[in-house]
């Protein structure tokens, strides 16, 4: 069984029930999309590109923004047996064309706002035979997607499928070099959605609030409500903490997955009394769960102050393992807000040294995991495939250690580790300590160069809106919170940037701070 049986299954058991919202705040506009018409509008949309010539292994370009008509693209190319290529809108064109060199796309749909671009790029999509464009404008030389729907025969699509089949080829953000193309298959998506209706307890009366990328593998998390025959709300154009309160009150929303920032942005705003809470029915919302990075325990101990019903999980994933909840803290483990916690069904993880031994509870080491979600590999790249996957356990490049009870913590990512003086430095641990201080929004920490110590410990603070901390302030604080060798020599006030899923951009930062000495 796929997700294309469960889109299947519920347009016969749930025909009306809606199984998308999609709430444009900005613009006031609305829509939503049942099961019964999803799974016909799909139809119609595999129907047409098979008669385009596209086929089973084909690769099949996905730029937009997240909306209905995106995931009826994304859906109806996995029932022609052709690969789904989500692009991230954020993507440079050297990264464009990077991502077509590998992927070698048959077709391209786009949203309207990117056919400038699209058109741009030229020959280097010379692979592509059939473009489509997601939006009215019809008078660009490309076939809309409302064409396709209009064209297309209904009825099932009769392309034979196996649960070992590649279905979808994902670039990670490319941070840290070129995009990596990760390569799925239809088993390890079904593995993610069981993952996340298992850790969350989705039902078919819940509607999630669905905010990240859909480009990314945060994907999973949609993916989990629809096993269960949930809906899930899109919110689009624009998230602010005004637009994610109004659209949790109108829309009955009992799940929200929030990234660190968003988290943040709602606390200040609830904090300066920017949102009345009092003139919203929040009620419904009964389950919050963040992921992508570290969660300080501070962010969860002021949202339980504001929801002291609400239920709170911490999720794990990357893209390499489909996306999000192989490992998870539980609700019922809110004491220990600060882990991760301990790998959910199907899947099993170790933390090991250098040399691939097991560590004992307390030591640092770094994360394997080993689960029905691993990808089937690096796309056109073995020997880095090889590199990652070893005896069917994925290397994360994560370091993290495990407590008495078997809890697993998040320490760092390999590559940020700092070596200062001969002592390894977790920028986490300080991170963590630095979002204490009542003045700070957000804060990276990272290594710069020194020629005494080898590295030295840097703070790229972002202070609140209206405050201004001094360095001086900021010191004192750290002096308190931790030894001497771990407080930055190095503080500075500048904004922190993130990416679409959360996750700070370190490279950024270590190219504008880091490259040069910073000693004093």
């Amino acid at each position: 069984m796929n997700l294309l049986d469960v889109v299947d299954k519920f347009a016969h058991l749930s025909p009306q029930s809606p199984v998308f919202v999609e709430v444009r705040p900005v613009s006031g506009h609305r829509s939503e999309i049942s099961w019964a018409e999803f799974q016909d509008r799909t139809d119609r949309i595999a129907d047409r590109l098979l008669q385009e010539g596209i086929r089973k292994h084909h690769k099949v370009f996905l730029l937009g923004r997240n909306s209905v008509r995106w995931l009826e693209v994304y859906f109806g190319v996995l029932k022609t047996g052709a690969w789904a290529v989500p692009l991230n809108f954020r993507f440079n064109d050297e990264d464009l064309r990077y991502c077509a060199q590998v992927a070698e796309p048959s077709a391209f749909f786009f949203d309207e706002e990117y056919a400038e671009r699209v058109k741009g790029l030229g020959g280097d999509l010379d692979t592509v035979r059939f473009y489509s464009v997601i939006g009215p404008d019809e008078s660009r030389n490309v076939v809309p997607l409302e064409e396709l729907v209009r064209t297309g025969n209904p009825g099932p699509i009769r392309v034979d499928r196996s649960d070992e089949d590649e279905c979808a080829l994902y670039f990670t953000s490319g941070t840290t070099g070129a995009p990596k193309p990760v390569l799925i298959r239809h088993k390890n998506l079904m593995s993610v959605a069981a993952t996340e209706t298992v850790n969350h307890g989705f039902k078919a009366s819940d509607r999630f609030l669905m905010m990240p990328p859909m480009y990314h593998l945060a994907i999973g998390h949609l993916l989990g409500v629809m096993l269960s025959g949930g809906c899930s709300v899109l919110l689009t154009e624009k998230i602010s903490p005004p637009y994610i309160v109004e659209t949790v009150a109108k829309e009955g929303v009992t799940m929200v997955f929030l990234l660190v920032p968003w988290a943040f942005d709602l606390l200040n705003a609830f904090d300066r009394k920017e949102i009345q809470m009092e003139r919203y029915d929040l009620r419904p919302w009964r389950r919050t769960f963040m992921g992508a990075q570290s969660i300080p325990p501070v962010v969860v101990q002021r949202l339980k102050q504001y929801f002291p019903h609400m239920e709170y999980d911490t999720v794990y994933g990357l893209s390499e393992t489909t996306g999000p909840g192989i490992i998870h803290l539980g609700s019922e483990n809110e004491h220990k807000v600060g882990a991760i916690g301990k790998p959910s069904l199907f899947w099993d993880a170790k933390i090991v040294s250098e040399t691939g031994g097991e560590v004992g509870r307390g030591e640092v080491g770094e994360i394997i995991v080993k689960g029905p979600g691993v990808m089937k590999g690096y796309y056109k790249n073995p020997e880095l495939t090889q590199t990652v996957i070893q005896d069917g356990w994925l290397y994360t490049g994560d370091l993290g250690k495990t407590d008495e009870e078997g809890f697993i913590f998040l320490v760092d990512r390999k590559k940020d580790l700092i070596i200062s003086g001969g002592e390894n430095i977790f920028p986490v641990e300080l991170e963590e300590v630095i979002l204490g201080h009542p003045q700070v929004h957000d804060v990276a920490v990272i290594g710069a160069k020194d020629d005494r110590l080898g590295e030295i410990v840097v703070a790229v603070i972002q202070p609140k809106a209206g405050e201004t901390p001094t360095e001086q302030e900021i010191a004192l604080f750290c002096e308190q919170q931790l030894p001497r060798y771990k407080r930055p020599r190095k503080i500075l006030f500048d904004e922190v940037p993130r990416s679409p899923t959360g996750k700070i951009e370190k490279p950024k930062l270590r190219a504008k701070y880091a490259e040069k000495s910073l000693s004093t």
